[in-house]
């Protein structure tokens, strides 16, 4: 069935997804909860806006009774402290829903290759270390991770616009560097069969053409 799901998300390009944002505090610090959400995936981020401040990220497949998701993770960034592989999600009604319109790249994203001096080169996306983008209404996060060893490298994220050809990040949280936050990034894309050429500069200022293709259900 998951499979099914994500042939119709691939055809119509938008699919279904779900934004949701709430606070909790800590020692007097305001924390921000951004859940992400498709048909079978779920990503939580926590981070402080102001000074920004990069808490954890963690995700993956889920199932869902009621108003409670059982996630079995991808990806914990906090790992290596809290030993945490799956989590039980609750909703209520602090959650509250910031998703925009639908935009054209909705979904999840593998890094597939680069383009360098016009020749394509391709990467195995079914193996355990992935740099996967996950395409929202409006919102975005990139992540680094491998499935096998747990092992975290990074990621980084916030909200997108997808119009004429340019792609545009506005970055909100990035855990390698809370200095990133603000950083606005366009970059021209274009979407061949499975593939999304994105083509623009990195935010460490160094020209870049990647690939990434549509993440299936056996990757």
């Amino acid at each position: 069935m998951r499979g099914f799901i994500l042939a119709v998300v691939f055809t119509i390009n938008f699919g279904y997804s779900q934004v949701f944002s709430f606070t909790t505090q800590q020692e007097g610090t305001v924390i921000t909860h951004r859940i992400l959400i498709d048909t079978d995936y779920l990503i939580e981020t926590q981070y402080v806006v102001d000074p920004p401040q990069f808490i954890l990220t963690r995700g993956g497949f889920y199932s869902k009774e009621g108003n409670i998701f059982s996630i079995n993770f991808e990806f914990n960034s906090n790992h290596t402290k809290d030993g945490l592989t799956n989590l039980e999600l609750v909703s209520d009604k602090n959650w509250n829903k910031v998703s925009k319109e639908p935009l054209d790249l909705n979904g999840k994203w593998l890094m597939a290759g680069r383009v360098r001096d016009n020749k394509e080169q391709r990467r195995d996306t079914s193996k355990p270390r992935k740099t996967m983008k996950f395409l929202g209404d409006g919102f975005f996060q990139w992540i680094a991770f491998n499935t096998e060893t747990f092992e975290f490298f990074g990621s980084g994220g916030g909200y997108y616009t997808a119009k004429d050809g340019i792609y545009t990040e506005h970055i909100e949280y990035f855990s390698r560097n809370n200095t990133s936050v603000g950083r606005v990034l366009p970059f021209e894309y274009s979407v061949s069969g499975a593939d999304w050429h994105h083509q623009g500069f990195s935010s460490k200022g160094d020209a870049m053409h990647e690939i990434w293709a549509k993440r299936s259900s056996n990757e």
